[in-house]
């Protein structure tokens, strides 16, 4: 079976999610293609076959159009029987896969609806407007398409409210993520965190939070800033003399920063696209046998407390934050215990493989459907 797999969003720093799932099938010994738009030539990586359509364009408007094209272009070419699509703006080239008679597959990382009304640089009438539109696309384009995927319950909950059914398929870390065995031996003095720095995910909150410890520790801040709001609002910060800001890492540069950590931190606001997420730094920070300080929603509250591997807090007081950052700072053996205890479980049941037979065996009902 030929399967193309395709992104027009993500460059290959972010690729990961996507590149678990196409190695997956290519150890099951399917013919995959990964299709990225970042400008960095192609490659193979782990019998995965990625093709750069080239660099995608920082204007939105044209990522949306050119872009987009360009990648249907090098996705058609694959000759694939699946074309598997990763990003809400390549709705409109499955619609025309389908109409060649491919079968096309629409994975979502996101409740998109609700995630428009949260865009910076939409006005509030204006982001109400685009989800209504969006949302009626949406449902007309993914019911002629042969399925969807979703990141995690509550997005397929959401499709099935509109008649759209989709099976989930978690985002969980792969192997390579888990770390062997927690170290012993932590040390305090930093925490972290990982991925692309914006408002509404609290970093500038986060940052706020550090000028409030009272223990001598810093935020290590591994991330590209997305908004240059944001980016003000944390270097106008008192806490930004407590902030070592090193932008976009690769992976192997990022988990030896993480592993200098006694804590990783995912406080999102609470934001409804937020409450009912399952963000993938936090299960990449249990993966790393870190602490985890996450935000005090009640299904963050169910993983991380359940699991004894974290602390919750209200993500838009820092003072709650610093309290916690303290908390795990003063006491390392603590922390250590609650890395260890996140570790072992995405060892158990946090973890690719269990999703990843899931996979398999949808593009296996999808190769015997009419």
């Amino acid at each position: 079976m030929k399967i193309c797999h395709l992104t027009s969003v993500h460059e290959r720093y972010d690729i990961r999610i996507f590149l678990k799932q196409c190695r997956s099938l290519a150890r099951a010994g399917h013919d995959v293609t990964l299709v990225v738009a970042d400008g960095r030539g192609p490659e193979t990586r782990d019998g995965v076959r990625i093709i750069d359509a080239g660099k995608r364009a920082a204007s939105r408007p044209i990522r949306m159009t050119w872009t987009t094209r360009r990648v249907f272009e090098a996705a058609r070419s694959t000759g694939s029987d699946i074309y598997h699509l990763h990003d809400p703006e390549l709705i409109p080239i499955g619609l025309r896969l389908k109409r060649e008679g491919a079968k096309v597959v629409f994975d979502s990382h996101e409740d998109y609806i609700k995630d428009i009304l949260t865009k910076p640089y939409l006005k509030f009438g204006l982001a109400l407007a685009v989800s209504t539109v969006f949302g009626w696309f949406e449902k007309r384009a993914l019911a002629s398409f042969d399925g969807v995927v979703s990141a995690y319950e509550a997005i397929a909950a959401s499709y099935c409210d509109r008649g759209i059914a989709s099976r989930v398929i978690n985002n969980y870390p792969i192997e390579e993520e888990i770390v062997a065995e927690s170290n012993a031996s932590i040390e305090p003095g930093f925490v972290c965190y990982t991925g692309a720095v914006t408002e509404i995910r609290g970093v500038p909150k986060l940052v706020d939070a550090m000028a409030l410890c009272k223990t001598p520790v810093k935020l290590l801040l591994v991330g590209p800033f997305t908004e240059r709001r944001a980016q003000m609002m944390c270097e106008a910060s008192p806490g930004w003399g407590r902030v070592e800001a090193f932008g976009r890492l690769d992976r192997t540069a990022m988990r030896e920063e993480m592993a200098r950590c006694i804590a990783g931190v995912v406080t999102f606001l609470p934001v409804a696209h937020h409450v009912t997420a399952q963000p993938n730094k936090l299960f990449e920070y249990m993966a790393a046998g870190l602490a985890v300080i996450g935000a005090d929603f009640p299904l963050w509250r169910q993983i991380i407390e359940g699991e004894g591997c974290g602390i919750c807090v209200d993500p838009t007081d820092p003072k709650a934050i610093a309290a916690a950052i303290d908390a795990l700072n003063a006491n390392p053996e603590r922390a250590r215990r609650m890395g260890e205890a996140g570790n072992r479980a995405v060892v158990e049941r946090y973890n690719w493989n269990a999703e990843a037979g899931k996979l398999a065996s949808f593009y296996d009902e999808l190769a015997d459907s009419p």
